[in-house]
């Protein structure tokens, strides 16, 4: 059985134990979650508008996958993988992560806050070359497999130690300054995993660009789980410590970090000696009361997605105002009409109604002497010619022409991913358009070819342009009889009736021609509106509709991004995004060293 001095050997997590309960009970008389406890899982406390943010997130990257380029779907994913790794484990544990500068005493803070020399300090430099965890309770073991530490650098306070920093999970990381590559990029995995960090800085580099421009500016964010720590205070003379805490604050404020002054959320600044222990209490006690919260798991999730959202703000926010109004699908209606000739179609038709009256109501004279024109005429019999070749790219080209003003108007005002998917899906629409709109043209020409519907009167004219016809052929007759000797003479009558004959048919037809303008009008403008009515709807059909699609999903995405955004969201969306911007502690952009 272990004696008495077992209780008081470091726990370095390479077994993981099974307390008993009464040994696994913390001052509010919880259970801890030991190695073979079940954990408890964060994703309980994902409830409310974090978990609807995250639903839209997943809904937005299904949306957009193919639209969008991989570098901003590669962080949002990130932090989908990571929020759903980071529910599965322990929610009764916080991991903060420790980092600074060479020199900045980070281990000196690591050893005071854990109250005994656990990471190595020196003037050698770098004096810590891998992340070292210190854990206040038992059941972090899946936390620290999560940030790759390895059993031999996991590290428990002496028995007894504070209590109210039970659930802390304390990691030193390297220099972020190091000369050392493989130290910079250990910072960058780890900042990337925790769930809060204390930036530890000195009088000496608390303004280094490096700091600001790689980390704190792009991390402002973060505010909410940043403590910002003034380290050294003792080497500076009088009040010069306040004189730097208030540049330093100044610095922060230009980043865009918000400060937790006055009850306002936002980073915790203050200033200690961790060699001499200075104001060392006062940050376990924010520590502390901060663990006990549980909320940093949340509330990092919460400014990951502030930072997803802005990453993808480009991507999924229209600069003004999107879609496809009335006037522009008249117009591509009107295009396409054109180039189809509609009003050429309309013309024909007209002409065919008036042909077909001028048959019916001309009189048998004149017709007669058409026909006979028509014969004596060589090649006048012959269809009309069909539309030379060359005038067949020129109508190519203005369906394409037609095409690509609507694919642009619809696209103008959308982020490039989607104005390039308008496009081509407008290009995909039109390929077989033209011949289609050809179909079209042949088969309206084919039915205006047929006979025309008359109207009701045309009987009538046809019964009294006969009756014309007859009357001079009875009054010839007549006369004809006269002279032969068989009828009595009298020239008066029979000269009349084939007087009233001759002029009565020109009459009639003359009456037909003004009364038919109107039908064959109507008629001519009934064959354009058909046509088109019937290219307007090959045009939605291949073009309009392909790209109201597109403007669908893009609405939709537009709506998930506002739900991942939120209204008013934190501090992340205040600060905005910048080139080389740092979001969870990995690098979008230039400033990689």
């Amino acid at each position: 059985m272990p004696g008495a001095t077992e209780t008081q050997r470091w726990d370095d997590g390479l077994i993981a134990r099974r307390a008993s309960p009464s040994a696994t009970r913390d001052a509010r008389g919880d259970d801890l979650l030991g190695g073979d406890d079940e954990h408890v899982p964060i994703g309980g406390t994902y409830g409310g508008s974090l978990r609807v943010r995250l639903e839209a997130l997943r809904e937005l990257l299904g949306l957009s996958r193919t639209r969008l380029e991989g570098g901003a779907l590669a962080e949002a994913g990130r932090v989908l993988d990571e929020a759903a790794a980071r529910q599965r484990l322990s929610a009764h544990h916080t991991v903060v992560a420790i980092a600074g500068a060479t020199g900045s005493g980070k281990s000196t803070l690591f050893n005071a806050l854990a109250q005994v020399p656990l990471s190595e300090t020196g003037l050698r430099r770098p004096t810590t070359s891998a992340p070292i965890a210190c854990s206040w309770s038992e059941g972090a073991a899946g936390l620290l497999d999560r940030l790759a530490i390895p059993p031999r650098l996991r590290r428990r306070p002496l028995a007894g130690g504070a209590e109210e920093l039970s659930g802390l999970v304390l990691v030193d990381l390297p220099d972020h300054d190091s000369a050392m590559v493989r130290h910079r990029e250990q910072v960058d995995r780890v900042l990337a995993l925790v769930d809060a960090v204390i930036w530890v800085v000195d009088p000496e580099k608390y303004a280094d660009a490096p700091l600001h421009e790689r980390y704190l500016r792009p991390l402002a964010g973060h505010a909410e789980v940043t403590f910002v720590v003034l380290n050294q205070v003792d080497r500076l003379p009088g009040d010069a410590a306040d004189q730097v805490l208030d540049d330093l604050r100044r610095l922060l404020d230009e980043d865009g970090m918000a400060l937790g002054e006055h009850g306002e959320p936002g980073a915790t600044v203050l200033a200690l000696s961790a060699l001499r222990g200075e104001g060392v209490d006062e940050l376990r006690e924010l520590l502390g009361a901060f663990v006990q919260e549980r909320a940093a798991p949340a509330r990092r999730l919460a400014a990951d997605l502030d930072a997803a959202a802005e990453g993808l703000r480009a991507c999924c926010v229209a600069g003004g105002r999107t879609g496809l109004d009335e006037q522009v699908r008249d117009e591509f209606a009107a295009r396409l009409a054109e180039a189809v000739g509609a009003t050429a179609v309309g013309e024909a038709a007209e002409r065919e109604w008036r042909r077909h009256a001028g048959r019916a109501c001309g009189t048998p004279w004149l017709r007669l002497w058409r026909w006979y024109e028509r014969k004596r005429t060589p090649g006048s019999a012959l269809p009309a010619p069909v539309t030379p070749v060359e005038e067949e790219p020129t109508a190519r080209q203005r369906v394409e022409q037609a095409v690509r003003t609507v694919a642009d108007e619809a696209a103008s005002g959308l982020p490039a991913p989607f104005a390039q998917a308008v496009r081509e899906a407008a290009v995909r629409g039109a390929e077989g358009l033209p011949e289609a709109l050809d179909e079209l043209a042949a088969h309206e020409a084919a039915t205006t070819a047929q006979r025309p519907l008359r109207p009701a009167w045309w009987p009538a004219a046809v019964l009294a342009q006969v009756s014309m016809t007859l009357l001079q052929i009875y009054g010839g007759l007549w006369l004809v009889g006269q002279i032969a000797g068989v009828l009595p003479p009298g020239l008066v009558v029979p000269a009349l009736l084939m007087a009233a004959g001759v002029v009565g048919g020109p009459l009639v037809e003359w009456a037909c021609a003004g009364a038919v303008r109107g039908p064959a009008r109507r008629y001519g403008q009934d064959a354009r509106r058909r046509l088109q009515a019937a290219a307007a709807g090959c045009g939605r059909a291949r073009v309009l509709d392909p790209i109201a699609g597109e403007l669908m999903r893009y609405r939709e995405v537009r709506e998930q991004y506002a739900t991942v955004a939120g209204v008013g969201a934190g501090a992340g969306m205040r600060a905005g995004a910048g080139p080389g911007q740092v979001v969870g502690g990995r690098e979008r952009g230039g400033g990689r060293r």
